[in-house]
Parts: C-alpha cells; sequence; structure tokens
C-alpha cells in the first residue's frame, strides 16, 4: 500500500522572506498522490508538471526486515524523521528558482510481518518515480536495508537499467556486506537476493561497498563477496585513502556504468554521528568521507537512484543522525543538478 507521510506534514519550518534568496526544503516540495492512491486530505490533488524537471522523494516505512534479522527495531519512523531533517535546509540555485523541482510521492509501508507486500508496493513506487517524465533522480527514504531489495525490484521493473540494456551497479556505503544467507528475506539479505535474481537473469551483480567493517562481518560473508567479485574498501582503507582516493574509488565503479544505484546504510558512520541506527559503528568512516562518496556518484551523470536506510529516531539522540543524513541528501541533490550558493 502507499500513503501521505504520517504525522501531519513534515514539510514545515521557519519563513525568512518571499522568493528564492530565502527557499528552503520545505517551502518549495510538491507533495504528489501516487497514481493508485485516491485523494487525501494530506496531499495534494493538484499534481504539479510531472513532466517538469524534478527530483522524486518517496519513503519506504519498514523495519520488519529489522525484526528478522534480530536488531532494534524503529527503521520504520525514518521516513518522516529525515523528511523532518531536510525541510528547513536552505536551497540554492535552479532548486530555488523552481527550474528544478521537488516532488514528494508519500510512502510505501509495511503492515504487521508482510514485508513482501511492503517490498512490492514500495518497488511500484519506486519505478513510477524512476519512469516519471523529468525525473532527474529518485531518492528513497527508508526504513531498514531491506528497502534495498524493493529498490532493486523498482529499479529493474523501471524503464532504467536492465530492460533498457543498460549496464547498471549498486554502490553500498556500509559497516556490513548483507550478503546473509538466510531462509527469509531480511534487512541482512538484500545483495544476496540481488546476486541470485541477476543471476537468474543471466547477468552478474555490480557491486561494490565502501565502509566494511571486519569485525562485523564473518569469515563466511567475506568469501560470498569474493565469489560475487565484490569490489570493496574496509572503513580503515577509506581513512587511508582519504576523500580524494574514495572519489577515485567510486569514479572508478562509475566509468563501468550506463546506472548507478547508490544506497546509504548509515551505521557506516561513526557512532558519535550516528546513534540512530541498530548497529551503531564503533570505528565508522566520517561523515566527510563518505559525503565525497555521495558527491562522486553524483556527479558521475549515471546516478539515476539513492537510497537512505537504517535511521531509527527512537535511537537518535539530539537528531544527529537525521540530521547527517539530511545533508548527505541534500549534497546528491545539490550536486545532481549542478547547484550551488
Amino acid at each position: 500500500m502507499t500513503s501521505s507521510p504520517t504525522g501531519g506534514t513534515p514539510w514545515t519550518g521557519r519563513h525568512d522572506g518571499d522568493g528564492p534568496a530565502h527557499a528552503r526544503w520545505h517551502e518549495v516540495v510538491q507533495r504528489v498522490l501516487a497514481s493508485s492512491d485516491p485523494p487525501s486530505s494530506t496531499m495534494t490533488a493538484d499534481a504539479p508538471d510531472p513532466a517538469a524537471n524534478h527530483i522524486a522523494l518517496l519513503g519506504f516505512r519498514s523495519d520488519e526486515g529489522v525484526r528478522r534479522n534480530r536488531g532494534r527495531v524503529g527503521a520504520a519512523d525514518g521516513p518522516g524523521a529525515l523528511r523532518r531533517a531536510l525541510a528547513p535546509l536552505a536551497l540554492h540555485g535552479p532548486l530555488a528558482r523552481g527550474e528544478v523541482e521537488l516532488h514528494d510521492l508519500g510512502d510505501a509501508v509495511t503492515d504487521g510481518e508482510d514485508l513482501e507486500g511492503g517490498q512490492a508496493a514500495a518497488a511500484a513506487l519506486t519505478t513510477q518515480a524512476l519512469d516519471r517524465a523529468g525525473s532527474r533522480l529518485t531518492v528513497v527514504l527508508g526504513g531498514g536495508h531491506e528497502t534495498a531489495w524493493s529498490s532493486y525490484l523498482g529499479l529493474t521493473g523501471s524503464g532504467t537499467g536492465p530492460r533498457a540494456g543498460q549496464r547498471w551497479g549498486v554502490l553500498n556505503l556500509d559497516a556490513h556486506f548483507d550478503l546473509r544467507s538466510e531462509p527469509r528475506p531480511t534487512s541482512g539479505t538484500p545483495f544476496a537476493q540481488m546476486a541470485a535474481a541477476e543471476r537468474s537473469a543471466g547477468r552478474d551483480l555490480r557491486y561494490a561497498v565502501l565502509g566494511i567493517a571486519e569485525p562485523s562481518n564473518t569469515a563466511t560473508l567475506f568469501t560470498t563477496a569474493r565469489e560475487l567479485s565484490v569490489t570493496w574498501w574496509t572503513d580503515e582503507e577509506c581513512l587511508t585513502a582519504g576523500a580524494e582516493g574514495i572519489a577515485h574509488f567510486v569514479e572508478e565503479f562509475a566509468a563501468q556504468l550506463d546506472v548507478l544505484y547508490l544506497t546509504i546504510d548509515l551505521d557506516v558512520l561513526p557512532a558519535a554521528v550516528a546513534p540512530g541506527v541498530s548497529a551503531p559503528a564503533a570505528y565508522g568512516v566520517p561523515l566527510p568521507l563518505v559525503a565525497a562518496a555521495v558527491r562522486a556518484a553524483a556527479g558521475s551523470g549515471k546516478l539515476a537512484l539513492l537510497d537512505v536506510v537504517e535511521l531509527n529516531p527512537s535511537l537518535d539522540v539530539d537528531g544527529r543522525t537525521a540530521r547527517a543524513a539530511a545533508r548527505l541528501i541534500d549534497d546528491a541533490v545539490r550536486t545532481v543538478t549542478g547547484t550551488s550558493a
């Protein structure tokens, strides 16, 4: 199912004045009805021109995958918290002037333990977002990392990527490979699911990871990663390489592709920066280095799909994790649209 954001509109904030010089996210976001949804009091029935150049946002309210993975639940409230963190951020250039619009398509929801049904709904909404005329980038607000499987289904079901004969790949910023083999899907299985699906389609999964924490991944997971020809750097290797090295890693990976899907698991960040996740990092990759990866991905000209996952607002001290995530999303959107102050 799909729905509007819960708890009233999160798109609120201070108003400093009229016009582009004062623009903030909450003042320019246009909430759009999903094609399958009836009008409601919290979503605008007069949708903006879908052919306009725009960034599409949608949410996936789900943490059933985290529960199945024996993690700390709460990520279902992530989309609302991410919107609230984005709302007050200032906009510049074409985004402030309305030359590139921001469209919020609402949320898909996992009802109870029906993760698969929730993922199907999120996939359908993601496909819709990717296929809208004028879409420059689709941003999915998670949700646990089970969001990645719905993002994959949304991508492969759209006119972007495999259906168009395009080479695609996924870059994961994460402390974990999420290549677990389990009896049923969890937040720890999405890339194993992708690898199996790609194999069934006669393709190899192109998968790269930045930020792997060796103590948080078993030897079996490293073996699986090698068998799948995954490219990765550990958190320590990211520190050694620095922003320039990380940007080069991303650029080399993107150069092999026509379409790039970027997924950011917020537990890649240090616990002091991102306490609001199921598995806070003991070490982590500093925010400026993660931002360098995001900007390199967005600057590649290949980025079509971005999701940000594992925000658990109930654990988020002072909203630190949500603010860091909002900055990364804003970085991606600014880079894709060529925006600067």
